[in-house]
């Protein structure tokens, strides 16, 4: 019984995913979808990192400083996690499973769970936004952007961006506890 479940699940899963995938048929979608992952590999996330203290310098605030710490630790915790759980699992990417998956991204590495893009743009959008809410009007789109643009490139299955997802959220919320905003 469980096993039926598992493979339906499996199959939906790949069914998504090919559906989404087939929106490479425009190279525009491509281009795109590729630049925000790229955007996702880590680039806006060092951004962040690095302007948040300087607008706490410019602002003589700490905030600043407190969010940007956070999103380093978070994230150093984020990566191990993550690297733990796929190197584990060992779930192949769907485009290597599957022929008719499109892939012309190269991923940062061989298995697909769970989407660390997705992890990681949760977690720092979830931090940050805590810390500074206005940030979500530009980071939460952004995050979405990041977690459909891994489905779009053929490189993750729904249900990885999904655990992703949760796993990022569920982090943010463990360092909002240890280190909440000040105001």
């Amino acid at each position: 019984m469980m096993m039926a479940m598992l493979e339906k699940l499996d199959q939906l899963d790949y069914q998504i995913c090919r559906t989404f995938n087939q929106a490479l048929q425009w190279s525009s979608v491509h281009r795109f979808f590729g630049l925000i992952s790229r955007l996702g590999d880590g680039p806006v996330w060092y951004v962040l990192m690095i302007t948040l203290p300087i607008m706490a310098w410019l602002t003589n605030t700490t905030e600043g400083y407190y969010a940007s710490g956070s999103l380093l630790v978070s994230g150093l915790a984020g990566l191990m996690l993550y690297r733990f759980l796929k190197d584990r699992l060992a779930r192949e990417r769907p485009f290597i499973a599957y022929h008719d998956i499109d892939c012309r991204h190269q991923p940062l590495d061989r298995y697909s769970f769970p989407s660390g893009h997705t992890l990681h743009a949760v977690m720092f959008t979830t931090i940050t936004v805590a810390w500074f809410p206005i940030m979500g009007i530009v980071l939460v789109p952004l995050t979405s952007l990041i977690a459909l643009s891994r489905l779009v490139l053929g490189l993750h299955y729904p249900t990885d961006v999904i655990v992703g997802a949760f796993i990022g959220f569920g982090l943010a919320q463990y360092m909002l506890i240890l280190l909440p905003p000040l105001s």
